[in-house]
């Protein structure tokens, strides 16, 4: 990937927003500009040159960006920042892209202070549906207040505190579910276009470790299992670590649990893909010329036992690269429920009045060049949950990934065989 990786992001948009770094990501205006800092109107001149030279999508060519322009830039004055915050909103709304988003001040700095691993808030993953516009739940961080109240990927938040959502965007959502720690928001919830629930969840403090690993000796005559909760910027790191200790304790093969991980880094997928590939190719992204870059293996895998990944419908972006990765390269089999199928790539650029803005730059295939945008990867054995099954999983943690856990199970049956076949001679039947 070239230098700039600092700034992509992939991470569905959501209410706790996985870590991105946002230094490196400067901005590059055309000679004889005038820039200035405090001009509502050059502030949505920034917006629109920064849409204007990078942005990707489908949607993209069909619009008149400069009549645009001249609706927004030219023909408009503007007072005071918070008019032309509220235009650029108004301005990025043509884009029909969720994932191409404005941030003010406050917001951005939200954003920032999220990259530190803390946070304030209720534990919700969040993301504006394309086509409905709803608000919808991508997952529940583990042991916040939204996994423990029984939230579901899936759900769909139609009040905050009892005001609509309706025409609501993510940020606006986010603002009003945050707040001071010990306090609570009452959310409302449509499960299944049918059944509408209330949960008033407790705001509080969120330390996010990305990965969770466990040696279990009793499993296969001992297999590693490890939850990789979202790609933000410690993730590689904590794999790596995980992955050499996990060999270091005997570990016949593996079990990667990628179930309601949002997303988040590409170069973190790109890193852990390769802990576990020693060649082949990892993705290829396609910006609006047609080019890109491909990344591939470079021989710096840290096992190569059996390997089986869970998915599900929370498992996206960096999820599905890391999963098509893997399952094209047939280095791993997937297991579970067809994956979210977000197939983008964003850049978060500071602007220059402290807002910032993330901007949809390239569409990413996996290394078979499916483009996996609003499809999905289907796993190679397809274990769907019912909403039973899930609730009891959400209500009680101790027993995800135990024979209670329907895709777990599976995955070890599947683990079982590969390790077989690999020839391991510690496992006894």
């Amino acid at each position: 990937m070239k230098s700039e990786k600092h700034g992509l992001v992939i991470g569905a948009t959501a209410l706790v927003l996985t870590a991105v770094a946002v230094t490196g990501a400067g901005l590059h205006l055309p000679k004889g500009v005038a820039f200035f800092k405090n001009s509502p109107k050059e502030s949505i001149d920034e917006v629109w040159q920064i849409v204007d030279r990078q942005y990707v999508d489908g949607t993209f060519n069909q619009k008149d960006w400069r009549a645009i322009r001249k609706q927004f830039v030219v023909q408009k004055n503007y007072k005071t920042q918070a008019e032309a915050h509220k235009a650029i909103r108004l301005m990025l709304k043509n884009l029909g892209d969720p994932y191409t988003r404005f941030m003010d001040p406050k917001e951005f700095q939200d954003l920032k202070v999220e990259t530190s691993g803390q946070l304030i808030g209720v534990g919700i993953q969040l993301s504006q549906n394309e086509k409905t516009k709803k608000l919808e739940v991508i997952a529940p961080i583990e042991d916040t207040s939204a996994s423990k109240a029984g939230i579901l990927s899936k759900d769909i938040i139609t009040k905050i505190d009892d005001k609509s959502t309706t025409g609501m965007d993510v940020n606006q959502a986010v603002q009003r579910i945050r707040g001071k720690e010990g306090t609570s928001v009452k959310l409302t919830i449509q499960r299944d276009g049918r059944q509408t629930l209330e949960f008033n969840l407790l705001r509080q403090q969120i330390e996010i470790h990305p990965v969770e690993a466990k040696f279990r000796p009793n499993e296969l005559n001992g297999i590693g299992y490890i939850r990789l909760k979202q790609f933000s910027a410690n993730a590689a790191t904590e794999m790596s670590a995980a992955i050499q200790k996990l060999e270091s304790q005997g570990a016949n093969g593996y079990i990667l649990d990628l179930r309601s991980n949002p997303g988040g880094l590409l170069y973190g997928a790109i890193d852990i893909a390769r802990m576990w590939l020693d060649e082949g190719k990892i993705v290829s992204t396609v910006n609006r010329q047609g080019t890109g870059d491909v990344s591939v293996a470079n021989r710096t895998a840290l096992s190569k036992k059996p390997l089986v990944i869970l998915v599900d419908g929370g498992s996206a972006s960096a999820s599905e690269i890391l999963a098509g990765a893997l399952q094209d390269n047939k280095r791993a089999q997937l297991v579970g429920a067809k994956t979210f199928g977000k197939g983008l790539v964003q850049s978060v650029r500071p602007l220059s009045d402290g807002a910032g803005m993330a901007v949809t730059i390239a569409k990413y295939l996996t290394p078979n060049g499916k483009d996996i945008n609003r499809a999905g990867i289907k796993p190679d054995i397809e274990v769907k949950l019912t909403k039973p099954q899930i609730q009891a999983l959400v209500k009680d943690r101790t027993k995800v990934a135990t024979a209670a856990d329907p895709q777990y199970a599976k995955a070890l049956q599947i683990l079982e065989v590969a390790i077989a076949k690999n020839g391991s001679s510690a496992l006894k039947k």
